[in-house]
């Protein structure tokens, strides 16, 4: 596979392309989501929990006080889950814009990568995004125990007949939803790994080869510039870095998931070994959630045809 000349899809020159006429419905489309991913992150990143409310209002289970105090702190907080949420669904209609438009026939992968830097960019901004939701979340148990709360205590209210405002907010097919999505380490991830695999499954007519070599192209390229200091020492800053290990990362498990024998097999498009030494060269509280994604939401590590050294080089 032949890379980009030049390393041309610096973050640093993505970061000002700017859509060409062709590219610019799907690019207005997904902006109007990524809008909103930063808001999200704050969100998320300042989500106390309800834990203290919760502990008080079981142990004392008689105490009506106590019971409103906690069912009081809980609903806003199921109001941003659902916010949280819904926003999974938008991103997911964004990814699969891209993919649409980032695999369509006449150009290669790598054509498409350098004729539409402004998508290249926001398919990278997607799944940086991804992965920095899904770090927050994996270290926040708060979320799953204020859901498991809320449904409890809700469904305990339908049986007794008492009205329960913020009902309106999570109706029960809503909130079956929301617990399968909280339910996953890696929710966000696992939103766009379905909306791969569905693109894909509902795209028959289109080679899979465009969509996989379209995320193998990506993960070189974040690889490359990652471990050649030519390239590297172009970084203005470690956020440039972790950035690029984060979209490295996000492709290599949408690949994984959509390529029928994934990304550790021989045949694969993507150099593991390369792209896990570049993860293991970084500072190692930096990197585990991003390795710890590669462990356990990947579909075919521990596949047979998965060589022994890259299995112990994720141990």
């Amino acid at each position: 596979m032949v890379l980009p000349a030049g390393g041309r899809l610096s973050r640093e020159q993505l970061q000002h392309a700017q859509p060409t006429e062709s590219e610019k419905e799907i690019y207005n489309q997904v902006n109007v989501v990524l809008k909103d991913a930063e808001g999200i992150l704050e969100d998320l990143q300042s989500y106390r929990g309800a834990g203290h409310e919760i502990r008080e209002a079981i142990q004392h289970p008689n105490d009506e006080k106590l019971q409103e105090k906690a069912w009081g702190a809980v609903v806003p907080l199921v109001g941003k889950l659902k916010k949280f949420y819904e926003f999974s669904q938008r991103l997911e209609a964004g990814l699969r814009g891209l993919l649409g438009a980032l695999t369509s026939t006449p150009y290669s992968p790598t054509q498409h990568l350098e004729r539409e830097q402004a998508l290249a960019k926001q398919f990278a901004e997607i799944l940086h995004f991804t992965l920095r939701f899904d770090e927050l979340k994996m270290t926040n148990p708060a979320i799953q125990n204020d859901f498991s709360y809320y449904r409890r205590t809700l469904s305990r209210m339908r049986i007794n007949n008492v009205p329960a405002e913020g009902e309106n907010e999570v109706n029960n097919e809503l909130a079956n939803r929301m617990s399968l999505f909280y339910a996953e380490a890696t929710p966000m991830l696992k939103t766009l790994s379905d909306a791969t695999t569905k693109f894909v499954s509902e795209n028959k007519n289109l080679p899979i080869e465009n969509t996989t070599d379209c995320l193998s192209t990506m993960a070189s390229v974040c690889r490359v510039m990652l471990e050649t200091p030519e390239y590297r020492s172009r970084f203005t800053n470690e956020e440039t870095v972790s950035f690029c290990l984060r979209v490295m990362v996000g492709v290599i498990i949408l690949y994984d998931h959509v390529h029928p024998v994934g990304a550790f097999a021989k045949t694969s498009k993507i150099d593991m070994k390369g792209c896990i030494k570049v993860l293991k060269d970084q500072p190692p509280n930096s990197v585990e959630g991003l390795l710890n994604a590669l462990r356990y939401t990947t579909k075919h590590l521990n596949d047979e045809t998965t060589s022994k050294q890259i299995k112990s080089m994720l141990q």
